[in-house]
């Protein structure tokens, strides 16, 4: 899948990300954990979004995974699905899909919108 976001679109998504930290900082702070722990399992972003958001992740699965390690990652994505306020960062996660659950989870980790901005293929 190739994207190509503008920057515009990477700023607005900041700017919702910072809100929902504002607004509901243990929501984000929950979110901002399955990103580390995410990276941390090496696990793609888009597996971790595809899971959020209820979609296949087939196409996103890690190439090596233990199924107890995988097992407990999925618990931890289900624990924020469960937050009572899980609808707010789903919205986010509709609105900005488009430019890829890569690009939304670099900039919750702080990454600046600019070095974001262009074609990136994600696998």
């Amino acid at each position: 899948m190739l994207v190509a976001p503008c920057l515009n679109e990477l700023l607005n998504t900041k700017q919702e990300i910072e809100k929902l930290n504002q607004t509901k900082p243990t929501l984000y702070r929950k979110f901002i954990n399955v990103i580390q722990l995410t990276r941390q399992l090496q696990y793609g972003y888009q597996f971790m979004g595809a899971l959020l958001m209820d979609e296949d992740p087939s196409n996103f699965y890690p190439s090596s995974q233990d199924d107890y390690v995988l097992s407990v990652y999925k618990q931890e994505i289900e624990k924020l699905k469960n937050d009572s306020r899980f609808q707010e960062l789903k919205q986010i996660l509709v609105k900005y899909r488009e430019i890829s659950y890569v690009n939304i989870s670099k900039l919750a980790l702080g990454t600046n919108p600019r070095v974001l901005v262009g074609p990136t293929l994600i696998r």
